[in-house]
């Protein structure tokens, strides 16, 4: 914004000047006429340049505008995509402490609020310094007495609005807090509409945004109010000022100590001295509004990113992979206890591995530690012996697919969204994925095949379909290390039994890993470990765990099973 800040300010300083330059032509031209009884032609000269200065003038202000505008849309594009870029790198680890709506808001109208604060009020804030001492310096030439005089009450009007604007910016700062819950509670109740629909808590969710909505305008209404009051304290701070100024003129003027063409033209660039004070009033509480949204942009630009760095270019060798977790743990931030302490297991290269426990356990956390959203505190993670954190995230990444409990479905084609697992992938390739996934039935039985749009979360498709699309896209990777959070859950027999088909020919020769909440699921994997409380508590097979009748059984129990 450097280059455009002072480009504007540059230009609102020529348009000072060519303001200067249109008072004392026209004082001249009013004491020509009134004193000197000059006729219009005596005076021609003076009203062209009068009304060229005027030209130029708004011309200036115009371009004045036009560049500080430009800057501030750069500016917000900029950091738009910053904030877009470090919330992607900060990962799920992140977000999953955020409220969707919060950070949306913050991206979308959060970075709008910054367009006013740099398009107009950082421009302002210099040039209510400059151009008054511009205007009181050419004042002083012409004199002395009224330029002291209007220096000494400049400094009223900003102690006055630092009064008034303190009590502004407190209410701006929560009218902002007030918004962003909005935002937030706004899209949480969108996106669980169907569920408040079902259970019957539409109406109780309408009221409760009602007052959500209503706190919102009672804050805004507030802020305005005080706006209100700091532009009347400004306007009437200016008018005393200026009064004061025109009475000791009128004095002075009788006293013959001072010139009536001398006191015309400081009575007519007073207003001017005092204009770029008023303008930052005006713009303060823009100025204030982008403040706010700013301090949570700096506030989530400044979190520190995980440590997922690697050595660029180190991969691992082609072929299986085996992962082992050795004495592995990690604490989250602000949490009480460890989420994973002195976890240990080894995923063999080309078997299933299925990983149970209650809700708390820490399956969630050590798949993130799996995909590197997350780093462990101690431990370690191996993949063919060699240290994952040795490499790059984006290149380990690159190894992992992954098919979640409930797959994330994009606005766009059913061909879009499976070649996001590969961009460079052709359509021949995605087809035959799809195929293998068990997708292709019901893609050509869309209304445009695989150019059928499904909306944000797969709203034109079923929960059986929109997995179907995850195992695609997993096929269509073809990296030799897989995660599966049972994706098999929440599904009709007819869905999952096609799904099971599907995950059978995707879990051949790969290395697999499965989040288990089924007995179904748990009993075909080769080794079956029990969390609890972040410890690995049992392993073995289906059948040697059963007849121990240790945790896994009392786990078997809670299984929803689901005839097949």
């Amino acid at each position: 914004m450097r280059g455009y800040l002072g480009a504007a300010v540059g230009i609102g300083l020529l348009a000072a000047a060519a303001t200067i330059i249109q008072m004392v032509l026209l004082a001249g031209i009013v004491v020509r006429v009134f004193q000197e009884d000059a006729g219009a032609g005596g005076v021609r000269t003076q009203i062209a340049l009068l009304v060229c200065m005027a030209i130029v003038r708004a011309g200036l202000i115009w371009a004045r505008e036009a560049v500080a505008g430009r800057g501030a849309v750069r500016v917000k594009s900029g950091i738009r995509r910053k904030l877009y870029a470090h919330i992607l790198r900060l990962g799920p680890a992140f977000a999953k402490g955020e409220r969707t709506g919060e950070l949306t808001t913050t991206a979308t109208d959060g970075v709008e609020r910054l367009e006013p604060y740099f398009a107009r009020y950082m421009p302002q804030v210099i040039l209510s310094v400059l151009i008054p001492v511009m205007v009181a310096a050419y004042i002083v030439s012409r004199d002395f007495t009224s330029a002291i005089l209007l220096l000494a009450t400049a400094p009223v009007i900003p102690v006055m609005m630092i009064l008034v604007g303190g009590y502004t910016e407190d209410h701006t700062r929560r009218q902002w807090t007030a918004l962003t819950r909005l935002g937030a509670h706004f899209l949480d109740a969108l996106q669980g509409l169907p569920t408040l629909k079902a259970f019957g808590r539409a109406e109780d969710e309408t009221e409760r945004l009602a007052r959500t909505g209503e706190e919102f305008r009672e804050r805004t209404m507030k802020v305005l109010g005080f706006a209100f009051l700091s532009g009347l304290v400004l306007e009437f701070m200016t008018s005393a000022a200026i009064a004061l100024l025109a009475v000791v003129l009128g004095v002075r003027l009788i006293n013959d100590a001072i010139t009536f063409e001398q006191a015309f033209l400081v009575l007519l660039l007073a207003p001017e001295f005092y204009r770029p004070l008023r303008e930052l009033g005006v713009h303060r509480h823009a100025g204030m509004e982008g403040k706010a949204a700013a301090e949570r942009i700096a506030e989530i630009l400044e979190t520190l990113l995980p440590e997922t760095g690697g050595t660029p270019g180190y991969g691992l060798p082609s072929g299986g992979l085996t992962v082992e977790l050795s004495d592995v743990g990690f604490t989250h931030p602000d949490a009480g206890r460890r989420a994973l302490d002195g976890v240990s297991m080894t995923l063999p290269a080309a078997t299933i591995t299925a990983l149970v426990g209650r809700s708390g356990s820490g399956k969630s956390t050590l798949v993130d530690l799996l995909l590197r959203f997350l780093e462990p505190d101690s431990g370690s993670i191996r993949a063919n012996g060699i240290p994952i954190a040795e490499l790059s995230a984006e290149g380990w990444r690159e190894h992992v697919a992954l098919v979640p409990q409930r797959p994330h479905l994009f606005h766009g084609t059913v061909l879009e969204n499976i070649r996001v697992a590969r961009p460079d992938a052709d359509r021949k390739e995605i087809e035959h994925a799809a195929g293998l996934a068990g997708a292709a039935g019901f893609i050509q039985a869309l209304p445009h095949g695989y150019e059928t749009g499904i909306g944000e979360r797969g709203a034109r498709v079923s929960g059986g379909e929109a997995q179907r699309i995850a195992i695609a896209r997993a096929f269509l990777k073809d990296a030799p290390l897989l995660f599966l959070d049972e994706p098999t859950s929440s599904l009709d027999p007819e869905s999952e039994r096609l799904i099971r088909e599907a995950m059978e020919r995707l879990t051949r020769d790969r290395t697999t890993l499965i989040v288990a909440h089924r007995l179904n699921t748990v009993r075909g994997a080769d080794c079956i470990h029990v969390l609890d409380g972040g410890r690995v508590v049992e392993s073995g097979t289906h059948a040697g765990l059963i007849s121990n009748g240790g945790a896994y059984s009392k786990l078997v129990g809670a299984f929803e099973e689901v005839p097949v």
